[in-house]
């Protein structure tokens, strides 16, 4: 995090900037001036989450591998005159995730929402022809990563009294799609991280839920059309 957070204090300026410009406008809805940080967000399921949580009011810093998709994107949202900013982040590298959490402290104060969204397929077959390193690569982000975000954000959670997770799964957790063996086990692990999450966390006032979303039309599940 100190990393992070000594490469976000080169560039003050040019967040300051920023952030100044968010606090002057008009900031209305049921999530008037929360902060939202929402990973896998420049495209599909996460942009379109992205969005909607801007237009409720809410400050939304945008994430994905590839700065151009976080620029593009960023681009279309505050073309709609949305608070939103973005940043790069791999989930699976603690050092992007902790620069994604200190992007949003230090350009809004805190965080009140995480929407975790990422997540990874590189198989399509036989479940018993998948490798161990595919295996390997597909539970480290759709399920580890997913756990290490949340504990990433709740210490900021808490300093505001409370937030809200959503972490996104898949209705291939309780019906699995042929051919995605690893992806559908590791959406079905997320039910269960997230009522986890959900027993602990509820102390701290955070909440913690899962959507688990049909079958949408995107680039991510074109191998399925």
């Amino acid at each position: 995090m100190q990393q992070a957070r000594l490469l976000l204090n080169c560039c003050a300026p040019a967040w300051e900037s920023v952030r100044k410009a968010s606090s002057r406008m008009a900031r209305r809805g049921p999530l008037a001036n929360k902060v939202a940080l929402v990973t896998a967000s420049t495209d599909g399921i996460g942009f379109a989450i992205a969005g909607r949580l801007a237009r409720d009011g809410a400050h939304v810093v945008v994430s994905s591998r590839k700065q151009q998709n976080v620029d593009r994107a960023v681009a279309v949202l505050q073309g709609e005159g949305l608070s939103v900013v973005g940043t790069v982040c791999h989930v699976g590298k603690a050092e992007d995730r902790e620069r994604l959490v200190a992007t949003a402290v230090n350009l809004h104060g805190g965080i009140d929402i995480l929407v975790s969204n990422a997540a990874v397929n590189p198989f399509f077959g036989n479940i018993m022809d998948a490798t161990e390193e595919m295996w390997d690569k597909i539970l480290n982000i759709n399920v580890k990563a997913t756990a290490l975000m949340t504990k990433a954000v709740v210490p900021e959670m808490e300093k505001r009294g409370g937030g809200s997770v959503v972490i996104v799964a898949s209705i291939a957790a309780y019906t699995p799609f042929p051919g995605l063996g690893p992806y559908n086990v590791s959406k079905t692990a997320l039910l269960g991280l997230t009522k986890n999450l959900a027993k602990e966390l509820v102390q701290r006032n955070i909440r913690v839920n899962c959507l688990a979303p049909g079958l949408i039309k995107t680039s991510f599940s074109r191998v399925l059309f």
